[in-house]
């Protein structure tokens, strides 16, 4: 009985499903404006408004991509959005979603709160969590920003390394630079995508010193402003890229080495309060535990020191 009641709950959730994958795909392949213009191209020759009406609406459908595609400059985001560039959210729907996040949150803390501890008791508390869910997206997005200007600064030193090949064996820099998106990709993907950004902003027809420091403004690390300041440089006096950039690596990895022995170096003043607040009681207790023991029991009433004191 439980078998067959087994087999038919999987053979219910399979053909549901099924059926729901093929609604989906129907769907989604009816929307698609391939298949509109497939469609169009079948049906043989038509007259001279009807292929201008499919040429207009292939390259809107085109522009529409390109707009879509193309990162905004960062004097045309706001605030919220330059902020999301940091944290890499570069789509439109993003500070729409964090905005209702920063309303959701808080509403749901407090409500959550009300409904466990009552008005009287829970007020309070309800209060002190929709503040804390208001702020919580901030400090969440603070860490992202962390985390992807971290990878960034890391990641510089290779990409330098692997631009210099690149420039050496005959590539020009944007072919260097989108050769370097795709071998980045895996290592540090927050890294290509800026350099698949720097790529795509040339193609669009910016000059490539406004691409380079827009990608300064977005990520805001120093070791990148201090590359786009020597490219700006190197461009204006007609110097060597690929000396610059050798130059530049080394300073970039010693940088990168330091940065990790300062990080080795903190370690030990880290370990202490660890050690205060965690290990060091744990060991106390066991240590000094048995002896408390029997220094109790040797002066209590029925002990033999208690006893003879009395």
């Amino acid at each position: 009985m439980e078998m067959t009641m087994t087999v038919a709950l999987v053979a219910v959730f399979a053909t549901v499903a099924l059926i729901s994958a093929s609604i989906t795909y129907a769907a989604l392949d009816t929307a698609s404006s391939t298949r509109r213009r497939l469609k169009n191209l079948l049906r043989g020759p038509g007259t001279a408004g009807t292929r201008a009406e499919t040429l207009l609406e292939g390259s809107s459908l085109v522009l529409q991509k390109v707009r879509t595609f193309i990162p905004k400059s960062p004097k045309e985001m706001s605030t919220l959005q330059r902020r999301l560039a940091l944290a890499g959210f570069h789509k439109p729907t993003h500070p729409a979603a964090y905005l209702v996040l920063e309303i959701a949150i808080p509403v749901l803390a407090f409500v959550v709160t009300i409904f466990f501890l009552g008005w009287s008791k829970g007020l309070v508390f309800a209060v002190l969590a929709a503040i804390v869910g208001y702020l919580l997206p901030g400090l969440v997005l603070d860490r992202y920003v962390k985390q992807r200007q971290k990878q960034i600064q890391n990641g510089l030193p290779d990409a330098l390394d692997l631009l210099i090949v690149s420039l050496e064996a005959g590539l020009a820099l944007d072919q260097a630079i989108m050769k370097c998106a795709e071998e980045l990709h895996i290592a540090y993907p927050a890294l290509a995508e800026e350099l698949r950004f720097i790529n795509v902003e040339c193609r669009a027809g910016k000059p490539r010193i406004e691409a380079f420091k827009n990608f300064a403004t977005r990520t805001k690390v120093d070791d990148v402003r201090a590359l786009v300041a020597m490219l700006v440089q190197t461009d204006r006096f007609g110097t060597s890229v690929a000396d610059a950039l050798r130059t530049h690596a080394e300073v970039s990895r010693t940088k990168r080495k330091q940065r990790a022995e300062e990080r080795a170096a903190k370690i030990g003043v880290k370990l202490v309060f660890p050690l205060v607040f965690c290990l060091f009681p744990a060991f106390y207790v066991v240590t000094l535990g048995p002896a408390v023991v029997k220094f109790i029991h040797a002066f209590s009433d029925g002990g033999p020191i208690g006893g003879t004191i009395r």
